[in-house]
């Protein structure tokens, strides 16, 4: 988290903000979203408690951006990988690649935008649910395309594309900074796994 003083925070609201944030990844992903407290968030961002109110209306809220946010990003990454190429087995690749290390290199806030969905107001979930519904979306019409080219061999589409999402999700409950495997290498092994489990068909 970036160690400005309070009153750079009275001064730089969006500087507040971002720390605010910041500090909330840090105990959601460590404590939880119920565990942790107002003080707490406040305490590590340089506020006080009070303080944090100016910013964010509630500790849902900061949870709602974190999620919004972390959601909107792995959407990009998903549509930006589609876009290299006409290939579905060369976009299912790419996204399988990016997609697992993203949840590695940014694991403790995709922990937080995966598993602490219940803590979100109705609102805020439906939104998210959303944003979710349009990665699924991308990622089925990549497994769509490649059955219907004759290139996948995966019988149900549906669950396929779910079994892939939740391949590379569950990487950010498991990886740990100091553990045996880079996001890179990572990203590379789930590439491959994901062409298995759609049963890619080679010349």
């Amino acid at each position: 988290m970036p160690g400005a003083t309070r009153g750079r925070a009275d001064t730089d609201p969006g500087d507040a903000r971002a720390r605010l944030v910041a500090a909330a990844v840090e105990f959601f992903a460590r404590k939880g979203f119920h565990a942790t407290t107002t003080r707490d968030i406040a305490t590590a961002a340089h506020m006080s408690p009070a303080a944090l109110y100016v910013h964010h209306p509630s500790k849902e809220d900061l949870l709602y951006i974190i999620s919004r946010d972390g959601h909107e990003q792995t959407l990009r990454l998903v549509r930006a990988a589609v876009a290299e190429s006409e290939d579905p087995a060369a976009q299912l690749a790419a996204i399988a690649d990016r997609f697992a290390e993203h949840h590695a290199r940014h694991h403790a806030t995709a922990r937080i935008v995966n598993y602490e969905l219940s803590a979100l107001s109705q609102e805020h979930l439906a939104e998210i649910a959303g944003i979710r519904r349009s990665i699924e979306a991308e990622v089925r019409a990549v497994v769509e395309r490649g059955v219907a080219e004759g290139v996948f061999d995966a019988s149900d589409i549906a669950m396929t594309t779910m079994a892939l999402l939740s391949l590379g999700v569950d990487v950010s409950r498991w990886y740990r900074d100091d553990g045996e495997w880079t996001p890179e290498r990572i990203g590379a092994y789930y590439r491959s796994l994901a062409l298995r489990i759609v049963g890619l068909r080679t010349p």
